[in-house]
């Protein structure tokens, strides 16, 4: 066969060699010999398959009419063609559409906003990221879905405040046995809020069933008890007033009204907070053989100052963060950009002068550094009347935000629709003129990390940089009511009381070109700023202090074009009066920076409506920018001498002050202010 194959193959080539030559042959035979062997095995498994028995298994059927009740399935689909403003859990249909989860329980749903307009984020993308939701809630809680704490809510009072707390620790009692430390203020500014807590503690226990496990055989055992609570104060020192945790209402009230006021000044919130976590952290840790630990622990501390010890913030979190530990604040508002405000005081002893009296109270700011220029309004100090910055002062809300507590600011006259006035304010409160809506606020959210990661955010932009740099410089105020009447008695008296006026800008201009240099290098990066807070910051930092400079340099250069002589259109006048005006008349420059100033301003009003940057903004624009001379006449004669002859020659007596003459009464002794 292989001769065979071997003549062919020349006849069809005409070529003497063949691939049959040699040892090919044998090895086409092996090779075909393989192929039908593995081609065999293969079929092997095939034919055994056929032998083996399959197991099916069926779920049992379910009775036609049971499964109908269970499911309750509708027997007919309608579609609407109307659209829906709300979707999900809010809708029409309520909880039916989906099961609400979250790590906060509430029976207001998350809404989803419909938003006007999607752009997307490249050409290539339809996909929008919502970043709405910054602490969901839902009907059900599931611990599972861990997020952050909230930074602030805005409350009127402390109860208000402990109501939330009291909801928050029943949560943590479903989950297992619950520590709660009760962490005081000793300031006397915050006895009447202790009082306030001592009155409610009843109703507290009694909502959460402690007073009834109290006296149930069942928790005899102290370990067995579902709830135990302690109570620590500070002011200079820390004080762990209960020895052991407790369940005794009673006690826990007699040491909360007994507690003794601390005049200091000193108030170690983060060392209480910190001494608390290292003591009670022996509940967090699981025992042995055990996954889970003995006890939740949570502090809730009461304070109306930022803290004289926040070095130790970072420590505090670390370790409140290791053993899940959460914080809940009942604190004040930050003044916006300050650290101080003014707390009204009234002697608590009615022996003495019942007169408020206003002590300086460290209370901000919202941020970790300032964030805001310090630059006074003309004719008026800013800082008397601060504003609510929506938030805590940084430090204790910061604690709170990431050990998953609560911050919560109270003040007794919060009003989000007008201006607050002075003697509105309760005692042991701050003066704060105008308030925020919390919701808007939300969208302008300190920057809650740590020194290097805040530092770094800073230095990615040089707006923000600038800005930092700028805020960190001390109060500039604009002219104190500047000179704006001049008399003309005569020439160089005129020039002479030009001159002197002059003065009062020639001090501030080197200190406003200087801050203006300083946010001048940040103005290459603010377009690439997307922070709504930090545009709105650079933005007013720059508007605020291109005015304040056009209206230096224009009222500086007003005085010296009327030094080179003005002459006035009635012969009678002899009185030159500056006016604020719209117009700048003294150059062109200014009256581009004037532009750039209220380009600036307008920019963040529009932006950044129902915000502290907008109010401050509006208030700037309510100033002119410009300067205008107008003439008018003063009577120069001496005014009557008192008790000269009048018309008819009767001596005008001088009038008789007979109250001055009068015993007054002893006034009560007047304490000064202590430390708050």
């Amino acid at each position: 066969m292989v001769e065979s194959l071997r003549r062919w193959w020349q006849e069809q080539t005409g070529e003497e060699e063949t691939p049959f030559d040699g040892d090919s042959p044998a090895f086409f035979v092996s090779f075909l010999v393989h192929v039908g062997l593995m081609l065999g095995l293969a079929f092997v498994p095939i034919f055994q398959a056929k032998k083996q028995v399959s197991l099916v298994i069926a779920t049992p059927q379910v009775e036609e009419d049971e499964m109908i009740d269970e499911l309750e399935l509708p027997k007919e689909v309608v579609f609407s063609e109307l659209p829906h403003d709300k979707v999900g859990a809010n809708s029409e249909n309520g909880e039916e559409v989906a099961l609400s989860q979250a790590p906060t329980v509430s029976e207001v749903f998350s809404e989803i906003p419909v938003p006007s307009e999607v752009t997307p984020t490249t050409e290539f993308s339809n996909l929008a990221v919502n970043v709405i939701f910054e602490n969901p809630v839902g009907l059900t809680h599931n611990a599972n879905l861990a997020v952050k704490g909230a930074m602030g809510s805005g409350e009127t009072g402390a109860t208000g405040a402990v109501d939330r707390i009291t909801m928050e620790i029943l949560r943590s009692l479903e989950e297992r046995k619950t520590l709660v430390v009760w962490i005081f203020d000793q300031t006397a500014s915050l006895r009447k809020q202790r009082q306030s807590i001592v009155d409610r503690l009843d109703r507290i226990y009694e909502e959460l069933g402690v007073l009834e496990a109290a006296g149930n055989e069942s928790f005899k055992r102290h370990k067995d008890k579902p709830l135990l609570t302690s109570v620590v104060t500070f002011g200079d020192k820390v004080d762990l007033r209960t020895k052991e945790p407790t369940d005794n209402i009673a006690e826990i009230k007699k040491l909360i009204t007994e507690l003794p006021d601390d005049n200091s000044g000193v108030e170690r919130v983060f060392s209480a907070v910190y001494l608390c976590a290292e003591k009670f952290k022996y509940y967090r840790i699981p025992e042995e053989g055990e996954s889970e630990p003995e006890r939740n622990v949570m502090f809730i501390a009461f304070t109306d100052e930022a803290g004289s010890d926040q070095e130790g913030l970072e420590k505090t979190v670390k370790i409140c963060r290791r053993y899940e530990m959460p914080v809940y604040v009942i604190g004040v508002p930050a003044p916006f950009g300050r650290k101080e405000t003014l707390v009204k005081w009234v002697d608590p002893d009615p022996k003495f002068d019942q007169t408020p009296q206003w002590g300086e109270v460290e209370q901000g700011p919202e941020s970790f550094l300032p964030e805001r220029l310090k630059l006074d309004f003309s004719g008026a100090k800013e800082d008397e009347n601060p504003i609510d910055s929506g938030f805590g002062p940084y430090a204790l809300t910061r604690l709170c935000y990431e050990t998953g507590g609560i911050y919560f600011a109270v003040h007794p006259n919060r009003n989000v629709t007008r201006a607050v006035k002075k003697g509105e304010i309760d005692t042991f409160a701050a003066h704060i003129e105008h308030f925020f809506d919390p919701e808007v606020m939300r969208k302008y959210r300190p920057d809650y990390v740590s020194q290097e990661e805040y530092s770094r955010r800073v230095n990615s932009n040089k707006a923000r940089a600038s800005l930092i740099q700028a805020s960190q410089r001390s109060w500039i105020t604009p002219m104190e009511s500047p000179t704006l009447r001049f008399v003309k008695t005569s020439e160089p008296a005129l020039v002479i009381a030009l001159t002197e006026a002059q003065k009062d800008a020639a001090k501030i201009e080197p200190k406003i070109e200087s801050l203006f240099q300083i946010l001048k290098l940040g103005e290459a990066d603010r377009d690439k700023e997307n922070s709504l807070r930090w545009q709105a910051g650079y933005d007013l930092a720059m508007g605020r202090l291109l005015a304040v400079k056009v209206r230096t340099e224009s009222y500086n250069a007003m005085l010296a074009q009327a030094k080179r002589g003005l002459k006035f259109k009635e012969e009678k006048n002899n009185t030159w009066v500056l006016e604020p005006s719209d117009e700048i008349s003294v150059g062109s420059q200014l009256e581009k920076m004037a532009a750039r100033a209220k380009m600036y301003l307008d920019r963040v009003v529009a932006d950044h409506p129902g915000t502290p940057w907008a109010m401050l903004a509006q208030r700037e624009m309510k100033d002119k920018l410009g300067w205008k001379w107008k003439e008018e006449f003063t009577d120069l004669s001496p005014p009557a001498r008192e008790g000269a002859p009048a018309a008819n020659n009767n001596v005008v007596p001088a009038a008789a002050n007979d109250k001055a003459k009068m015993l007054k009464k002893a006034a009560p002794a007047k304490r000064p202010i202590p430390k708050l």
